[in-house]
């Protein structure tokens, strides 16, 4: 994919981008000065904030307390003031405007003019923003599914999504854990209108557009990869569906033709149903999730001890049902947030969640400058997250962590399978959240209930509910609280097929399809040199080409769904 770059400056040379961070120019002119100068001040003024961010952030989705979530709006808030401030922000475009001989200083000016940007609105706009974003993901947290006056965690959710036969309960279940889009559905409604008045401010059509150039991106780059995924999948994915929808039928004993969304094994269709041979939980019923997950990273030479020591991993009352992972404050006080059950979902999701923790400050160096100390791009730190997570599925790397496999053979089909059918799904049900946003924010007054379905039945192929008009778009929490970013997940996906395949071809120097990286720690000091390191100083397609010798494209990712 050709990239649209929106850096104004020119990046380092790939071969010398690590040895700048080290790197003193003998001069240095005036605007150098001047930029080292404005950069200084906002540290000094902004980290406090990030870190006071972040520190609320962690403890509102620990407890959901009120006063928790109203800590951390304040703390919100307070950020968005300093970085609102008109005076900074036009010194900064005047540096920015001017040419820096050191390429360093330009990229954090380039990464600043970006964060300051986004907060150049009416202060009561941004407040305004800030309050009911926040309202809404307390609604989602405290939110549990309730059938027949029963309460029932996301985890149970799931239980029965995936292993009921009764048809009757799973559209009970189903029906329940949507509701929370009809909570939340007038506020979403609210703020999407209040997120384009911000974007129109600033200039933009609206906040997708808005969004994805904040992030280096562009719509039209983005919908043309999008494109090229949906004529690369559609086939594979109609085949591998109609061998799924015939087990799930079969399961449930109904015909293929009465499946409607509450068959498949999770709420959203984004993950494959067990429905191939060997049952995979089984295996991982008696698996200490967390000793498997420190024990791997350990082998590769990315220990994650200090993580897990900081981390709140156990379900609790108001705590959020979800998992992810957070740099604290880049010096690294790094923490995941999670609700682990002993099964295969949580232990690739641990995987996931402690790839994204390798990931940060924990290992991108100290001389990379603290506006840089981070990953280069959202879909880079998913890609690795999702690549680590891949090997829960294999047999081969179960035994290698000293997990029982009973019929290795048969799990592996089955999870191969698995993996095959989970990277055509996860496309597909991507096309559809992409989609979604960009017309949600273009045209927020349209039936957006029938345009989720029009797109569910387009993309992922499955029949919308006869007779039903509830706001489901409204029950995917992403769209509240990581608006536009979603299509970041599927391209990480290609970022961690491409960084697969760089692997298996130059460290392991085996086959993809076989790599394993359990006990090699040449992997990690690959990912530290080839991937961390860099932090933000490259944008996103530099770093996939100093990585892996290309920029992003789906040429491996194909062969890992075609592979299977």
């Amino acid at each position: 994919m050709n990239s649209k770059s929106f850096i104004s400056h020119p990046i380092v040379p790939l071969t010398i981008a690590l040895s700048v961070l080290t790197t003193r120019a003998v001069a240095r002119p005036a605007e150098d000065a001047r930029a080292r100068k404005f950069i200084a001040e906002h540290e000094a003024r902004i980290r406090p904030l990030e870190r006071q961010v972040n520190l609320t952030w962690w403890n509102a989705n620990v407890s959901g307390k009120d006063a928790d979530f109203k800590a951390k709006e304040a703390a919100q808030n307070k950020l968005d003031e300093a970085l609102a401030d008109q005076k900074p922000f036009a010194e900064l475009k005047s540096i920015k405007a001017g040419k820096l001989r050191d390429r360093l200083l330009a990229r954090q000016i380039d990464v600043l003019y970006l964060m300051y940007l986004e907060k150049q609105v009416e202060p009561a706009l941004l407040k305004k923003i800030t309050a009911k974003a926040n309202a809404i993901e307390q609604a989602f947290n405290v939110f549990r599914a309730k059938v027949n006056d029963k309460e029932m965690t996301d985890s149970e959710v799931r239980k029965i999504l995936k292993e009921s036969k009764d048809s009757t309960q799973r559209k009970a279940v189903w029906e329940a854990s949507k509701r929370v889009g009809s909570v939340v559905d007038r506020d979403l409604k609210e703020l999407v209108g209040l997120r384009n008045e911000a974007a129109r401010q600033l200039g933009f059509r609206d906040y997708h557009v808005l969004q994805l150039y904040l992030n280096e991106q562009s719509q039209e780059q983005v919908l043309a990869l999008f494109d090229r995924l949906d004529e690369l999948t559609r086939e594979p994915f109609r085949r591998a569906k109609t061998e799924i929808d015939s087990k799930l039928a079969q399961n449930c004993s109904v015909s293929v033709d009465e499946l409607r969304p509450w068959h498949y094994h999770d709420p959203f269709f984004q993950e494959p149903p067990a429905v191939f041979g060997a049952d995979l939980d089984a295996v991982y019923a008696n698996v200490n999730i967390l000793k498997v997950c420190k024990d791997y990273y350990a082998g590769i030479g990315l220990p994650v001890d200090d993580v897990i020591a900081r981390s709140d991993l156990y379900e609790k009352p108001g705590k959020s049902p979800h998992a992810f992972c957070t740099d604290m404050d880049r010096e690294g006080d790094v923490r995941v947030l999670a609700n682990i059950v002993p099964n295969e979902y949580w232990l690739g999701t641990m995987l996931h969640e402690l790839g994204h923790s390798v990931y940060s400050s924990k290992n991108i160096p100290r001389s990379v400058p603290y506006v840089l100390r981070m990953e280069s791009h959202i879909l880079t730190t998913e890609g690795v997250a999702m690549m680590f997570e891949r090997a829960a599925r294999s047999a081969d790397w179960l035994q290698r962590m000293g997990v029982t496999v009973p019929d290795p053979k048969a799990f592996n089909e089955a999870g191969s399978k698995m993996l095959r059918n989970q990277l055509l799904i996860f496309s597909r049900w991507c096309q559809v959240m992409l989609r979604f946003e960009k017309e949600l924010y273009a045209h927020p007054d349209q039936d957006l209930n029938r345009l989720w379905w029009d797109l569910v039945e387009k993309y992922q192929m499955v029949k919308r509910p006869e007779g039903r008009n509830a706001p489901d778009y409204a029950s995917k929490i992403h769209i509240v609280v990581s608006p536009a970013y979603y299509h970041n997940y599927m391209m990480g996906q290609l970022f961690a097929s491409q960084v697969h395949h760089t692997i298996a071809r130059e460290v392991l120097k085996t086959d993809p399809a076989h790599a394993l990286y359990a006990g090699h720690k040449s992997v990690g000091k690959y990912m530290t040199k080839r991937v961390f390191a860099p932090g933000k100083t490259l944008p996103w397609n530099d770093l996939t080409k100093f990585a892996t010798g290309e920029e992003l494209n789906p040429k491996a990712f194909a062969e890992d769904f075609r592979g299977q």
